[in-house]
């Protein structure tokens, strides 16, 4: 199944709308990928500015 990153949020997702933000704006090509499991303690999290916990793409072009 091809998975996708929004690029608003950089959330992973299989389906055609983001589940984080809701946005459509979705690319196939995106870099590096990232588990958030606790968004409030983690410096990752902050650095990319992720406040839900997820699958998020380092870089999505």
């Amino acid at each position: 199944m091809k998975e996708y990153a929004c690029r608003r949020c950089k959330a992973i997702t299989t389906g055609k709308v983001c589940p984080v933000c809701k946005s459509a704006d979705l690319s196939a090509d995106w870099y590096g990928l990232v588990l958030i499991v606790n968004p409030e303690e983690s410096r990752i999290a902050r650095l990319l500015n992720i406040t839900q916990k997820g699958k998020y793409a380092m870089k999505v072009t």
